[in-house]
């Protein structure tokens, strides 16, 4: 049983001797309700109002962005200079921008690539952290001394730099390669905080007495990692992934905005942001309402990491 697995909800009959149940039969013994670690996580996270409010605006989020449609019937690369900097009405309920674009809709279809580029930077990190983490933190000794050093030199280098450096020799007429690339840029440059979170816990966990016994039995290095550790590596693991999806959609936005990430004719908080700020004086809603909903999207990642970050530690609750 790894550590992670903990034994609560214990039920103690209460008979007194000589009692017995309706049919007759005397009371058996102790009776003992076993509940998991993700059993139990399960129930801290139902009675945590922080996890439910994050959980609502994430699949908010995630609905926007597969059906945007859905939200608004408008086309959001349909662009009128007559309407531009028009105020609310019936067909655009937040007006329409500086290009005569509806800005409600630019919002919700701008949902799509900063999810896409978040969830799938998070994926690409998580698969690096996880087997750079399992590997230095299982093998240890010299394995474990090169990969902290490159560990290290990676987080030496900071993230949004790199990916200015890197996204500034691409074409700019390119939007799916530019797409991926940022994609492939914020995983391979994002993923070292969540290995050295992977090999701590790796390292706790290879110490305990269940790992040992299951190498005195003939249990493989590759059983160990995958039956024995990894239950223990995915609870912090989740955790810090889940917070850096957050960080991934507000660093694809900071980059758009500086004019290195997506650009036009694709759709991009960040892009809106970028193209509202000049003429916030004239209107300030084509920049408010794409930045609540980058706020509110991060934010809600970060709730849903620090939710289930409470509900894994008992230290916490």
């Amino acid at each position: 049983m790894s550590d992670f697995e903990t034994e609560t909800g214990s039920e103690l009959s209460t008979a007194t001797p000589g009692a017995f149940f309706a049919n007759g039969t005397p009371p058996s013994q102790e009776v003992t309700k076993v509940r998991s670690a993700t059993a139990d996580a399960w129930h801290e996270l139902r009675r945590n109002g922080v996890f439910w409010v994050g959980l609502v605006i994430a699949l908010v989020a995630l609905v926007m962005a597969v059906w945007p449609s859905l939200f608004t019937p408008a086309d959001p690369n349909f662009c009128l200079g007559s309407r531009q900097m028009q105020g609310p009405s019936g067909a655009a309920i937040f007006g329409y921008d500086f290009q005569g674009c509806d800005v409600w809709a630019h919002a919700v279809y701008g949902t799509r690539n900063s999810l896409l580029i978040g969830t799938g930077a998070a994926l690409l990190s998580g698969v690096l952290a996880m087997l750079v983490g399992m590997v230095a933190g299982f093998f240890g000794g010299w394995v474990d001394a090169i990969i902290s050093r490159i560990i290290e030199v990676a987080l030496a280098v900071p993230l949004i730099l790199a990916a200015i450096v890197l996204m500034k020799n691409l074409p700019n007429n390119d939007q799916n390669l530019r797409l991926f690339a940022l994609i492939g840029i914020l995983g391979v440059f994002g993923w070292t905080t969540a290995a050295r979170v992977v090999r701590s816990s790796v390292i706790s966990a290879k110490q305990q007495d269940y790992v040992s016994a299951a190498r005195m039995l003939g249990a493989g290095n590759g059983r160990i990692m995958w039956r024995h550790i990894m239950p223990n590596v995915l609870a912090p693991f989740l955790v810090i992934i889940t917070i850096a999806l957050g960080s991934f959609i507000a660093a694809e936005a900071t980059l758009s905005f500086l004019g290195v990430g997506l650009q036009s004719p694709s759709i991009s908080w960040g892009l809106d942001i970028s193209s509202a700020r000049v003429h916030m004086r004239e209107d300030a809603t084509p920049l408010i309402v794409p930045s609540v909903f980058l706020a509110l999207t991060v934010l809600a990642f970060i709730m849903l990491g620090d939710a289930i970050r409470e509900a894994f530690d008992p230290k916490m609750r």
